[in-house]
This record gives C-alpha cells, structure tokens and sequence, in this order.
C-alpha cells in the first residue's frame, strides 16, 4: 500500500513539482477527457481542481454562464445539480450551448433520493453527463436502498460514465451506523460515538464501492469521497479509506463555510492529506457572500496546489506584509497590479507564453528583505521604504538589472516584467 511512486508531475505544465516523495496509489478514472487519480506517462496524474455551480440547472443559460465562468477560471470539472425533471432536461442542452461557446468541461450529475429515476427518465442527460455523483445515504432506505443504487450503477455502465461515491457526514447511512454502534455497545472495550461515526463514514464509502464492482463497474469508473465539515475529522477518514483502498479519491471540507473560516478550515485539512500523499481532485466548498464570486472556490484551490508545489497555475506574486518601514502604500498598489493584470492577462498568456505560470514576480517595500527575496524571484523590484533613497532596484535572474527612479516607477517595471516575459516566454 505504501510502495514508492514518482515525484508528482503536472503534465497540465509539462514542469515536475515539488511535492511529497509518495503519492497514495490510486487507480486513474477518466471523467471526460481528464483523468483523475493513477499514472501518465509514469507520473502520478495533476492533482484536478473542480467546482460545483449553484444556479438552478433548470435555468439553462445561468448554468451555461456560471460553468463557463468556473471554467475560465481554472475548472477542470464541473458538478451541477440535477435534483427534478426540469433540471435533467437542461443537460443536454446545457452541453450543447457550452460546447458552441468553446467549453469543453466535463460535467458531473449531482442526484440524490430520485437519481435512479432521473436517469432512467431523461436517458439524453444520462449520455450528456461525464460522471454521476451518488450518496450512498441518500439513494433510498431500508429495501429500496440496493435496488436503487443498483439502478444507477446499472445506467452507469449502460453509459460508460464513471460515478462517484459520496459519503457525507450530514447525511450518513443511518442503519449502518446504527449497527455499527449496537455492535459498539456490546464490544469488551467499545469506542466512543465519534470513532463509530468515522468508521461508518469509511464503510459506506467502501462497501458501496465494494457493491458497484461486484455489479460489474469497474475501480477504474470508481471515485470515493467522504466529506464532513471538522478537520481532524476528514483528516482522520480519508486517512482511513487511503489505508482500506487504491480507489481514486476527491478531497473536500463539506460546509467549509464562509471567507477566511471556510478558507482557512479546506486549507488546513486538505493541505495535511495532499502533503500525506492522499487526494486525486479537490474542491473547496466555500459559502459565497450574497451574490458573491463563486469562481473564488476555485482561485483557492489553484493557490493551496500551487503554494504547496503540486501544481503551476498562475505567475506568483511575493509580496511583502508591510510595516513601519513601509509607511507608503506604493509597494502595496504595485503588488496589487502586477497580481490584477497578471489574473486578467493569463487566458492570454496561455496561449502565447507556454510555461509563463511558473514565472515568479517580487514586489517588495523595503531595503531589509527587498534585495534578497527579489534576487529569488525571476524578476523582482525593491522599493523604497520610509526614510530611504528614492531609488528602486530591479533584479532579473538573481542579478541586479538597473535602478528605477520617479514617479513612473509603478509603469516602467510593469514594462520590464512584460518584456521579460516576452523574451523568456515568447516562441
């Protein structure tokens, strides 16, 4: 289970990345035309970054915007939901409108409770959609549990669609946990109720897998997750399920919250297992603000790959924190817009500048740490802090490059950093 495997290697950039010497080993599960989990070309595959729209599916042109939006954003697969008629009869045609506006995502079907019947009615939805996504808590109770997950497993394979199966804390399989705590009770030494909980988040998520096989789906259509919203807690599980299993698995803190909280709590838990070698996709599941950004979720889990060295996404941009010595605001300004019209300029870039999303940019603000941190990066400019010289030094590859001075200092290294590009990324 613990055998070695190959540094991580982002064949999105073509650049290996620094990250932890083992990768869990994983069976790779095609989700369109991205693979998750397993090997290319020897390496283990790019972590994915995937979100999920929250529009209602039904509305055809809001979904088209959103998954469109996601997906500029850096989306490598895209959930949306797929709870009533309405909404499967969209996905079709939420497909063919993305594919005549140049998006070529791979689509995930989120169903509970009537996914079974939802498939089976709406069959153009079923071919439309990359991936289903099934909680075993949610496809029916008691008797009609196994004959309904079996119907989706069933159209999964009449369809070549991979499935993920999804555990989640707030809607647990409640007669397994409920015989796992019996069986708790009468043990000589029983574990508290937590330990319980865990252990049937990891059974559920397993046997169901352990089901789907048996019904003849492939690992290789398998992708587990096990989702709870209290980090020791997911970190623990997915531990668990990485020990049990080689299944691909997606990665997320369900119910995350809002801003820093849900930022900092998906970080955290995430950041622990990827660097454990556990995950094959991750989401952050971040509440927007009313009417905010939903793309943020997916900005924050491009920097979580990228600041950890799985994966290059964007030029980087140092930037120092600021204090008494920076009493000016034009170091701040400076980093604000290199960062802004480095975001605006990447769809771009991409095309022109193979490679420049590992460039690395420096923007400091004063003398103490400016010269060195900006020797470190591929180009970087020390400004000048309260009290110093008037006089800004910019420094290409480790070397110093020349002087800035006046008031267009801001504009001329703006300048410089496009040139470097240019000359460094251009054919």
């Amino acid at each position: 289970m613990d055998t070695a495997t190959p540094p991580c290697h982002d064949s999105a950039s073509g650049t290996a990345a620094f990250g932890p010497a083992r990768r869990h080993p994983s069976t790779g599960v095609k989700v369109g035309h991205v693979q998750v989990g397993g090997l290319i070309a020897g390496h283990p595959a790019p972590i994915v970054v995937q979100s999920m729209t929250n529009t209602d599916t039904a509305d055809i042109e809001g979904t088209v915007a959103q998954v469109a939006a996601l997906t500029r954003a850096g989306s490598e697969i895209v959930r949306i939901t797929v709870d009533r008629d309405e909404a499967a009869a969209a996905v079709p045609h939420i497909r063919e409108r993305l594919l005549k506006r140049g998006v070529n995502v791979p689509l995930v079907g989120d169903f509970h409770y009537i996914g079974h019947k939802l498939l089976g009615d709406h069959p153009a939805c079923a071919e439309a959609l990359d991936k289903y996504r099934i909680n075993p808590g949610n496809v029916g109770f008691k008797e009609k549990k196994d004959r309904q997950f079996g119907a989706i497993i069933e159209m999964a394979m009449k369809h070549n669609k991979p499935v993920r199966i999804g555990a989640n804390w707030g809607s647990l399989d409640q007669e397994l946990l409920t015989a796992l705590m019996d069986g708790n009770a009468k043990a000589e030494a029983p574990l508290d109720t937590r330990a319980i909980t865990r252990e049937a988040m990891v059974q559920s998520a397993l046997l169901s897998a352990e089901r789907a096989e048996e019904m003849g789906l492939g690992a290789d259509k398998i992708i587990l997750s096990a989702k709870v919203s209290a980090v020791q807690d997911l970190i623990t599980i997915y531990q668990m399920v990485a020990q049990r299993s080689r299944y691909a698995l997606h990665l997320g803190l369900t119910e995350a919250g809002m801003g820093s909280k849900g930022i900092v709590a998906s970080s955290a838990a995430l950041g622990i297992l990827l660097q454990e070698g556990i995950g094959d996709t991750i989401r952050f599941s971040l509440t927007p603000e009313p009417g905010g950004d939903r793309t943020l979720e997916v900005k924050t889990a491009q920097e979580l790959l990228q600041t950890m060295g799985f994966r290059t996404f964007v030029p980087l941009v140092a930037a120092c924190p600021g204090c008494g010595r920076t009493t000016s605001t034009v170091f701040q300004e400076l980093a604000r817009d290199i960062q802004n019209w480095i975001s605006t300029s990447m769809p771009e870039w991409k095309t022109r500048y193979p490679g420049v999303e590992a460039l690395n940019v420096a923007v400091m603000g004063c003398i103490v740490n400016g010269p060195g941190e900006s020797k470190h990066a591929d180009i970087g400019i020390s400004l000048p802090g309260t009290g110093e010289t008037p006089a800004a030094p910019v420094f290409i590859d480790g070397q110093k490059a020349l002087v800035l001075r006046g008031p267009t200092i801001a504009a001329d290294f703006k300048t410089m950093v496009s040139d470097y590009i240019e000359k460094r990324f251009g054919a």
